[in-house]
């Protein structure tokens, strides 16, 4: 098998994005940086970020996570870019 040992599955990405994004005195919103290092088992944290975008993309589009690009929230539809993510307020979810 070709598979990485150190590979994390979509839904550790996942779980990932929501744990850093909700720590206690996490920052109104985290990078993407911050999640792939969270989860990569080794220094190559960087080939995790298009799973952490592809997860990050998915919780948006559940309601579970927002996104924000030049700290304004965007739809997941329209992200193009650099980004942040961050849990959603009261009033949005």
């Amino acid at each position: 098998m070709t598979d990485s040992p150190s590979r994390p599955s979509e839904e550790a990405v996942e779980a990932a994005i929501l744990d850093v994004a909700s720590q206690p005195g996490a920052a109104r919103t985290v990078t993407p940086e911050d999640v792939a290092r969270s989860v990569a088992t080794g220094p190559d944290w960087q080939s995790l970020l298009p799973s952490v975008r592809r997860g990050a993309l998915r919780l948006a589009q559940a309601g579970r996570l927002v996104l924000y690009r030049k700290g304004k929230p965007v739809e997941p539809e329209e992200l193009r870019g650099v980004y942040r993510v961050g849990l959603p307020s009261e009033e949005e979810g």
